[in-house]
């Protein structure tokens, strides 16, 4: 093979991520689009066979035996291929060489159609391997640095392409400047004209497990699992984790020693706070785990509504509800159940009754409450 020309696809390949067959493939519609402007005719479904060993060429006219033709550019019928020869049956592709004679040239117009084609498909090859690139990275963090900020959007540049961090998928209150180094996550990627639509986030939930995942070998490896995440980004985090494996305290194990591992993860999102609670297979724990830092007296659950009524001590209502009903709205969202939250009362013979003034929160009616300031929220 020529050196020069082997060295060239070694190079396209290395560069563009594309394979030896796709661009040698490529020449050959490039080559087929230039016989086709010199010398082709409209009934003639031109196909180039390119040797690379020997830098030949060999051009066809391609047609397939059928038995009603309907396009005559790519398709014969039985009985003209079997003028041609006995031998042709239905289905089968007849090559006529129509190889022009040697020492023939293309034209100057029919060289620069070659060279547009063969541009255009290593184009389409070269976003076809970036989607395709970027598409298996769904759901996983990437560091990246930010480009330039449009308005209230941000383009964050992640290497062989650039991605868009909408301010839905921002962090309430994180400021970002040009050239500013992050980790995004990688929420969705599309296929688009100018290469793929990369859009990412810092909001979503999985940012937080997948910050975990970097900084917990035991979640890494699978030995704690995490269970479900609920976020209110920039304020507030419940994440419910728990072990596969005896002797592993999942909360220890996600805290860090002296909390190394959850203040990274923290540090990483803005300082954003975050509740670890330990997941139970018993609804009753679960949503009385979900509600901490407020202690519990009683759940009582309804299995086919999927709700649960929640009582406290009154002096603990207000720290179950949390600021503007976070605390109660986070845990209902790890948890699934819907959660009311009733103020109960001791009385002096140890029993537990409802307080003169019982208060009930739901996720439902405390959602409307009026946002508190961001930095205020989750203290």
């Amino acid at each position: 093979m020529n050196e020069a020309f082997e060295q060239a696809l070694e190079q396209i390949e290395d560069e563009k991520g594309i394979s030896r067959e796709e661009i040698l493939s490529m020449i050959e519609a490039s080559l087929a689009a230039a016989f086709r402007k010199d010398y082709g005719q409209k009934d003639q479904n031109i196909v180039a066979e390119f040797n690379p060993e020997h830098l030949s060429t060999k051009v066809f006219d391609v047609k397939t035996v059928v038995e009603e033709v309907v396009d005559p550019q790519k398709e014969i019928n039985l009985e003209d291929a079997k003028e041609i020869s006995s031998k042709y049956k239905l289905g089968d592709e007849i090559k006529t060489d129509i190889t022009p004679k040697e020492g023939t040239s293309f034209g100057r117009i029919a060289a620069q159609t070659a060279k547009q084609v063969i541009i255009q498909k290593l184009r389409e090859a070269e976003r076809n391997v970036m989607f395709s690139d970027f598409k298996a990275k769904e759901r996983t963090l990437q560091n990246g640095t930010i480009q330039r900020v449009e308005g209230d959007t941000v383009l964050v540049d992640l290497g062989k392409a650039t991605g868009v961090l909408f301010p839905s998928e921002q962090i309430r209150g994180e400021r970002y400047t040009p050239n500013q180094r992050l980790k995004v996550l990688v929420l969705h990627v599309e296929p688009a004209a100018k290469g793929p639509k990369i859009t990412l986030s810092r909001s979503h939930p999985d940012m937080v497990r997948k910050l975990f995942e970097l900084e917990v070998p035991e979640i890494y490896n699978g030995t704690v699992e995490v269970k479900s995440i609920a976020r209110e980004a920039g304020s507030r985090t419940k994440i419910a984790v728990s072990s596969t494996q005896d002797g592993i305290d999942p909360i220890g194990a996600c805290v860090g020693q002296r909390g190394t591992r959850v203040q990274t993860v923290m540090a990483e999102i803005g300082g954003e706070k975050i509740d670890i609670i330990e997941w139970d297979e018993d609804p009753v724990k679960f949503i009385a785990n979900a509600l901490s830092p407020a202690k519990i007296l009683n759940v009582q659950l309804d299995m086919e509504e999927k709700s649960a009524k929640v009582g406290v001590l009154e002096d603990q209502l207000s720290l179950a509800i949390g600021k503007a009903g976070q605390n109660v709205r986070l845990a209902a969202r790890l948890t699934g159940w819907k959660i009311d939250i009733n103020g109960e009362k001791i009385t002096p013979e140890g029993e537990v009754e409802a307080g003169e003034s019982e208060v009930v929160a739901s996720e439902e009616h405390i959602a409307a409450a009026p946002e508190e300031n961001p930095s205020e929220q989750g203290e």
